[in-house]
């Protein structure tokens, strides 16, 4: 009996001792999985770091070269530079209406954004609708309906670019918003160029 209870306390040890070496050779076999973990993970993080601080789209205070075609929403084109020359810009410095719709974009990218009234011409305003005696006007122009002039303000020299839309024998009548003023816009934008600012 007591043989017995000898041999089976031998056997339990072995099978503990078996355990234990089972376990450390999982362990040992965890250690290269959790270091592929770690070093995925601070692999996602360098990334994620990289493109927050150094993104590679367009942003303010980059010059970018650009290819446009500007519409009304009807589709009829007013502008474009398309197989032309590009126009280059400074993002941020409010020269072009949708300079802000470039920012994010990458070289070759291309894209179609719509630009609503309020932030193109503005709407249009009657207040600049002007009824003018003719014999104000330089003794060499001849008004004709459609036509574009050129006019000097008094006395502060100002210049404007109104549009004749009524002549009559003592009168003519021009108009001073842009001609796009009141119209909501769309450009297709297609991004050649960066020079980070």
């Amino acid at each position: 009996m007591v043989d017995r209870i000898i041999v089976l306390e031998i056997t339990m040890k072995k099978s503990e001792k078996v355990k234990g070496k089972e376990a450390v050779a999982a362990k040992k076999r965890l250690y290269p999985k959790l270091a592929m973990v770690a070093a995925a993970g601070i692999l996602i993080f360098v990334i994620i770091g990289y493109v927050l601080l150094n993104p590679s789209g367009a942003k303010s205070g980059d010059m970018v070269t650009v290819e446009y075609t500007g519409s009304l929403t009807d589709g009829t084109v007013f502008d474009s530079n398309a197989n032309a020359t590009p126009l280059t810009f400074i993002i941020g410095q409010g020269k072009v209406i949708f300079e802000e719709n470039v920012k994010g974009m990458s070289p070759g990218e291309t894209k179609t954004v719509n630009i609503p009234v309020d932030k193109a011409y503005g709407p249009y305003n009657n207040a600049l609708v002007h009824v003018v005696n003719r014999s104000t006007l330089p003794a060499n122009i001849t008004p004709v309906v459609g036509s574009v002039l050129k006019i000097t303000r008094q006395p502060d020299g100002a210049v404007a670019w109104v549009k004749i839309i009524n002549v009559t024998p003592s009168t003519v009548t021009w108009d001073e918003n842009h001609e796009l003023a009141g119209k909501d816009l769309v450009f297709t934008i297609r991004l050649i160029e960066i020079q980070k600012g």
